[in-house]
């Protein structure tokens, strides 16, 4: 697999903060790494649904799964993405109302 270059990256960061499942999983994770039965119960998604997001993180590199007999543990990739999550978590934004809402970020930049 290739490394990819800063804004190859970014784009794959941007991608999978895009979806709320995928941040709540993306954010469990920074705490601790956890099995996707577990995930799902706490997230409140079904299992496929989980396993669907868990396969775009692993394929954007976010998180890895690490096999334990027969059930599988995810983390994430690197210790890199858990400090870049806690410095996002703690930016105040400033938004416009009227361009976007926490709902729809469609009208957005």
């Amino acid at each position: 697999m290739d490394t990819l270059l800063h804004r190859g990256a970014l784009a794959r960061f941007g991608h999978a903060l895009s979806d709320p499942t995928r941040t709540q999983i993306l954010l469990s994770l920074r705490q601790a790494p956890s099995y996707p039965s577990d995930l799902a119960g706490q997230i409140g998604v079904s299992r496929q649904i989980l396993s669907n997001h868990l396969a775009c993180l692993r394929g954007c590199g976010l998180v890895v799964a690490v096999p334990e007999g027969r059930r599988s543990r995810y983390e994430l990739a690197d210790a890199r993405i858990g400090r870049a999550l806690e410095d996002l978590t703690g930016l105040v934004l400033a938004v416009d109302p009227a361009c976007c809402s926490d709902s729809d970020t469609e009208g957005c930049c």
